[in-house]
């Protein structure tokens, strides 16, 4: 059972339900398809996003002995050696599995895979790897949009720009997990960048329930953020999480002219996130 709970702590496996949504979210802009193939991109984006959580351990070995004691590898239930090999097999499986469904999709998984892998050996050394963490979901959305049947398009595109401005503010807050100082307002700013969006896409009959998610997002991101400075100790980790199962919304306000059902499930996989985050943490 340490042995288990150490793979999916090593996976990160609670934020899966945010793969899955930016893949189904992606789809949908892609002009969807058969559900078999929306399956097919669930499966190989998981399996890349959790290679990537391995791989990202097994870089910080070093690091999380001397300042996250209480990760697998440094606690002892897990070799480092094992870590590596789950990564790249998990990372094997993922590549094999997108690239063969089409030309366009084989060129961003493994332009997908470059970014994971690049943020990974470096994303402790150099001050811009939250934009590394946001190019990696940048690539997720669009090769979700490739699986679909109308491919790339300008919303898609424009969508999975604000989706990487959200998950740089995120990812500024990561970086102050493991660390000390003030932690500045104006880093946070690209959270905003979908609610933009949003404004500005969302018009005639879109326009009500566009409203209505700019504000649902809008709310959950104050509510995530608030206690940074609110609070004596900030709850950064906790921050970070709230944010993270915010994708959800971020692909729910995406596609906010999706039939009713697929809003559902973007739902169903923002409360899923969080009810996952209870047993395994986000970060």
């Amino acid at each position: 059972m340490r042995y288990l709970r150490a793979l999916l702590v090593l996976g990160r496996v609670s934020n899966l339900p945010t793969v899955w949504s930016n893949c189904l979210a992606g789809w949908w802009l892609g002009g969807g398809g058969p559900w078999s193939s929306l399956a097919r991109l669930c499966w190989g984006a998981s399996c890349l996003y959790v290679a990537g959580m391995f791989l990202n351990d097994a870089f910080d070995a070093s690091f999380d002995r001397q300042h996250r004691s209480e990760r697998p590898i440094p606690s002892g239930a897990i070799s480092a050696t094992a870590v590596w090999r789950w990564g790249v097999g998990w990372m094997a499986i993922g590549l094999a599995t997108l690239a063969t469904h089409s030309a366009p999709v084989a060129l961003l998984s493994l332009l997908l895979v470059v970014a994971i892998l690049t943020y990974d050996a470096v994303h402790k050394m150099v001050a811009f790897s939250p934009v590394l963490m946001a190019l990696c979901r940048f690539l997720l959305l669009l090769l979700a949009t490739a699986f679909g049947q109308l491919g790339l398009g300008g919303l898609a595109l424009w969508s999975a720009l604000v989706l990487g401005g959200y998950i740089v503010g995120l990812s500024y807050i990561a970086r102050r997990e493991s660390t000390t100082g003030l932690i500045r307002f104006w880093p946070l700013l690209p959270l905003g960048a979908p609610i933009l969006l949003a404004f500005i896409v969302n018009a005639g009959p879109y326009k009500e329930s566009g409203l209505v998610l700019i504000l649902l997002l809008a709310l959950w991101i104050v509510k995530a953020i608030h206690p940074l400075w609110t609070t004596e100790q900030p709850m950064v980790g906790r921050a970070v999480s709230q944010l993270l199962a915010g994708i959800c919304l971020v692909d729910l306000l995406a596609v906010a002219d999706a039939p009713k059902p697929i809003a559902a499930v973007l739902l169903v996989f923002f409360g899923l996130s969080l009810a996952l985050q209870r047993y395994v943490p986000a970060t």
